[in-house]
């Protein structure tokens, strides 16, 4: 079977080491584009097999797996590299930055969310949004959960945002 190829606009790619696997990170020229996690967070799914980057990547390169291992640590990354977001729509990206605001060990609803980035009526967007997420765990989207306490969705699957959280003290 044929590897997929990277994202569109991609221009590097490369495998970031973790205790929890390798992870796939993938850069253009404005920082980072998107995170995969390893493959045994996703069973069967095929993705393309990290190139050796130029070195002019190797300070975001380094600066992520830093704040990866920090992150997977349940700390708050001391640094993040330049995250490239611009492929998300504006809606997306005001998600995503309020994302980031949420500090580890804390949980935010999909409408405290909402209502947060100034669109009270916008729950389920929110919910889409956090689900296209394309750097989980650094943008924290595993921190936002359903209303009346129950966990919510994931899109890297529920066993993996109950680890994360679990790491983080909350447990569901």
């Amino acid at each position: 079977m044929e590897s997929p190829s990277p994202p569109p606009d991609a221009i590097e790619s490369a495998a970031i080491e973790t205790n929890d696997g390798v992870f796939t990170a993938y850069f253009s020229e404005r920082g980072l584009r998107r995170l995969d996690f390893p493959p045994r967070f996703h069973p069967g799914k095929h993705r393309a097999s990290p190139n050796k980057p130029s070195s002019r990547y190797s300070p975001w390169i380094a600066t992520l797996k830093s704040a990866l291992n920090e992150a997977l640590q349940a700390k708050a990354p001391s640094r993040l590299p330049p995250l490239d977001l611009q492929a998300g729509t504006a809606f997306q990206q005001s998600v995503w930055r309020a994302l980031q605001r949420i500090p580890p060990k804390k949980t935010m609803t999909y409408g405290e969310v909402a209502q947060a980035i100034g669109r009270p009526k916008a729950t389920r967007a929110v919910g889409q949004a956090c689900g296209a997420n394309p750097i989980p765990v650094l943008i924290p989207c595993h921190r936002v959960v359903a209303a009346h306490g129950a966990i919510g969705g994931f899109s890297c699957g529920l066993e993996l945002k109950r680890m994360l959280l679990e790491r983080e003290g909350i447990r569901f």
